[in-house]
């Protein structure tokens, strides 16, 4: 999910969030404090070593799906039928099965309803009469007739299971049927455009899933409320939606069918577009009002399957305008780039270019990090601002230029974070956010040499924002984060303390390497916070309790100070004696530029292990003549939220 540019945060931010100089005359440093032990609570286990590897015991359940459904554009209802075939991998039996019911967000009955503010949230409105939710119907399991007991509590279902079902390896299958108004604007992950030329339907959360049952809590079963994403098991789906069949229905995964859904000219463009470097138009904004670019009957039933991926989500339309071209691959296989859009977002710098931005974005990030996995890559232009599923992404239909190449390439981005890294976006949503506007940034810089890469302004007054006493810790769920903050700490303050750490702390290609190991290491497994840590650790052989500490599990600030200059002997041909403070608690290294009264520049970087045992520094910087500045962090790149302090000059 995309929150507004980074440069719209940083000017509400500054409103918003702006402080005061702060000149702090006494150290609020603590050496134990930042580089104390036993910064993690537990040792490694079978399941989770302490390398930050999955243990030799890891294991995880899988729920895989095959879902019939219908669209009802008259009423804007969808009704189905869903089977699960879930399989428990654990190592102990299970005498229930919980399961998500996103679709009860929409309930006026809700808790998310009933904590949705006054004021404007991007998760609905509080005066919002809309009365949606889940009927269900028919449930059963292992096909047997005599109906289970359950439980449905707002966004979860328990179902109690007849026996247990056995561990390492048990499976049973459930069925239920399903049906609920489509919301038209349901919490920016799912809604309804209206076009000229017909209505766009986005269809999200829109089938019970089964909850995640891991070695960390057991049965993941936080509401669904709005700010936090998901956590989800991984699995093989297979799903029809039937559909009128002047509509065009997009879903993430391989179409089966496409001879039955296509026009013989569409499925000979389509065909085209699978080879092509370029996009390709498969239905043309001319052709969609022509009724001959649609097959002569009243319904269609469009056949996907995707595999390995915990989740699906489809779009609807008879106003879609379709192109599509090829991706390539790093092993040399290809997958399909397809764009789907109304005319109302063609021209101008816009949607005819999102495919481009697609095949763009997917085929950066799997030479740079972990191989695309998914056979489509398909960008539906819709009324939801911008939301990730596998394979599909929601981004908003009049984005143009730099705001639609970011919207796109951050939700293909979420195909590495949390589709292929399945990490629990409900609780560690800087997990996924954080790291994809981590690569977001990579790959911006990357494509179209430059077009729409972004420099962020002043570095105080991003400092000022991502370090403000007033933010809770990155680590914070989303749910625990005033709606406010979540830009900025499930977004930018990790990705911000990735990049320090990629260039300054350890290097960009040592960290790069542990990077990619890490999301080797969990491709389409749990990850969890520590799991990552520890990688990185591991990888890179630093020890990174500081860091970690300071920037991720409190909101420490950092104060850096020039506190003195003198020259050794009262001669400057002998040197000059320079002494920093730590004045505040989180530590970084120093880099310091002395400027000679001869104009030249004297660079000086230590490490930030200076401070595991002092809040103060001396140091020797081998001048030879009088020096008329001596300046910190002279390039801007740590975040002192005190630069009043960093310069000394020669009086």
């Amino acid at each position: 999910m995309i929150y507004k540019p980074f440069k719209y945060l940083l000017y509400v931010g500054l409103a918003a969030f702006a402080m005061p100089s702060i000149a702090q005359q006494n150290s609020s440093y603590n050496y134990s404090d930042a580089f104390g032990p036993n910064f993690y609570s537990s040792n490694g286990t079978e399941y989770r070593s302490a390398s930050g590897k999955p243990g030799p015991a890891y294991w995880q359940n899988y729920a895989s799906y095959s879902i019939k459904a219908k669209l009802n554009e008259q009423q804007d209802r969808i009704s189905g039928s869903v089977q699960i075939v879930y399989t428990n991998n654990s190592p102990e039996d299970l005498d229930f099965i919980w399961f998500q019911l996103d679709q009860n967000l929409f309930s006026t009955e809700s808790r998310g309803q009933a904590t949705i503010p006054l004021s404007d949230s991007r998760y609905g409105s509080s005066s919002n009469q809309f009365e949606g939710g889940y009927k269900l119907n028919n449930l059963q399991i292992n096909g047997q007739q005599q109906a289970p007991s359950y439980t449905i509590t707002d966004t979860r279902m328990r179902v109690d299971l007849p026996t247990p079902l056995k561990a390492k390896g048990g499976k049973t299958t459930l069925s239920m049927d399903f049906e609920f108004s489509i919301p038209e604007y349901g919490a920016d992950r799912t809604g309804i455009l209206k076009t000229e030329n017909g209505k766009i339907y986005a269809i999200a959360q829109w089938y019970p899933r089964v909850c995640v049952f891991d070695d960390i809590l057991g049965w993941n079963t936080h509401p669904y409320t709005g700010p936090g994403e998901f956590y989800l098991e991984f699995g093989d789906y297979d799903v029809e939606i039937t559909a009128p069949a002047n509509h065009i229905v997009v879903l993430g995964g391989e179409l089966l069918n496409p001879n039955e859904v296509w026009t013989p000219e569409q499925l000979k463009r389509y065909n085209a577009a699978k080879t092509s470097e370029k996009t390709l138009m498969i239905r043309s904004e001319a052709e969609v009002t022509n009724k001959a670019s649609r097959p002569d009957k009243k319904e269609l039933t469009w056949k996907y399957s995707l595999k390995n991926a915990h989740d699906v989500a489809w779009a609807s339309s008879p106003a879609f305008i379709i192109d599509a071209a090829k991706i390539n691959l790093p092993s040399g296989k290809s997958a399909l780039a397809m764009s789907a859009y109304p005319k109302e977002s063609n021209g101008g710098n816009a949607w005819e270019r999102s495919t481009e931005y697609t095949k763009a974005s997917i085929e950066h990030y799997s030479k740079k990090w972990f191989e695309y996995p998914y056979p489509v890559a398909v960008n539906v232009a819709s009324n939801v601002g911008g939301m990730e599923y596998p394979a599909l992404s929601f981004c908003g239909h009049d984005a143009k230029a730099g705001n639609l190449w970011g919207v796109t390439d951050h939700e293909f981005g979420h195909n590495w974070f949390p589709m292929i890294v399945g990490s629990n976006e409900r609780l560690h949503g800087w997990m996924d956010e954080g790291f994809n506007t981590f690569i977001n940034d990579i790959s911006t810089e990357a494509f179209n040499k430059g077009e729409y890469a972004v420099r962020y302004g002043r570095k105080n007054a991003m400092t000022l924002m991502l370090f403000n006493p007033a933010l809770e810790p990155v680590v914070n769920s989303p749910q625990t984060m005033k709606e406010r903050n979540i830009g900025f700490l499930v977004y930018y303050k990790p990705a911000y303390a990735l990049h320090l750490l990629r260039n300054e702390i350890i290097g960009k290609e040592r960290f790069d390497k542990a990077f990619q190991r890490y999301i080797q290491h969990w491709a389409y497994k749990h990850p969890a916070p520590n799991d990552f840590f520890r990688t990185i650790e591991n990888e890179t052989g630093e020890n990174l309790n500081w860091f970690w500490r300071g920037l991720f599990q409190n909101n420490w600030q950092m104060d850096q100070a020039i506190t003195e200059v003198r020259y050794v002997e009262l001669d400057p041909s002998k040197g000059a004696i320079v002494t920093v403070e730590n004045l505040d608690k989180l530590p970084m290294p120093v880099e310091i530029e002395a400027t000679t009264a001869s104009g030249k520049k004297i660079n000086v970087k230590l490490p930030v292990e200076i401070w595991e045992r002092n809040n103060k520094w001396t140091f020797k910087l081998r001048s030879t003549e009088k020096l008329t500045e001596v300046k910190l962090d002279p390039r801007g790149v740590f975040p002192d939220i005190n630069p009043d302090n960093n310069t000394w000059r020669a009086k």
